[in-house]
């Protein structure tokens, strides 16, 4: 009876860590409202890391300064990230989005829409980014149905002559958005 060939055991190879899902979520937050929460919160579940940009931005006119809109994106993102348990800074920035991204190490670029209106800007930006930077995916997640009319410049406008903005965002900002609307 032949005996049977001891055969030495295949290597191990090393299994490399699967890379972190990185993925940035820019805007001016001038004032972060429920619809921007919908989409951090639902992004949030998608990725290891989400980063908010928050955009300088000037050319729209911003109500609140850069420092007051990213503490107010960040007294909101940490019940998030505690929710969640995803990891999410809140940083601001003032050079090129995709520059930003790849400071960061974002895979990703997450974009809300709301209507069909803002799918054509969306669209033309990101076949821009994508000519940039093809490396980085952009991500369109379409507004939450009770969120898809809301945009920070209709609550500033409802604001500033007296209209109710309670239910559109969190209570801070709220609060924040009616005494800087005073002082103006």
């Amino acid at each position: 009876m032949a005996k049977p060939i001891e055969r030495a055991p295949p290597p191990i190879r090393a299994v490399p860590a699967p890379k972190a899902r990185v993925a940035l979520y820019p805007g001016t937050f001038d004032p972060i409202t429920n619809g921007h929460l919908d989409i951090i919160t639902r992004a949030a579940r998608l990725v290891d890391k989400l980063v908010v940009g928050v955009a300088a931005n000037v050319g729209k006119g911003p109500i609140f300064p850069l420092e007051e809109r990213a503490e107010l994106v960040r007294n909101e993102t940490d019940i998030i990230a505690a929710k969640t348990g995803t990891v999410i800074e809140v940083t601001i920035y003032e050079n090129l989005l995709i520059t930003f991204a790849r400071e960061i190490g974002a895979g990703m670029i997450i974009r809300g829409l709301r209507a069909v209106s803002d799918f054509d800007y969306e669209f033309q930006m990101a076949g821009m980014n994508y000519r940039l930077a093809s490396d980085i995916e952009t991500v369109f997640l379409m507004a939450s149905e009770h969120h898809q009319f809301i945009s920070s410049r209709f609550v500033k406008d409802i604001a500033s002559f007296g209209g109710d903005i309670s239910s559109f965002v969190p209570q801070l900002t709220y609060e924040r958005t009616l005494a800087r609307l005073k002082k103006k």
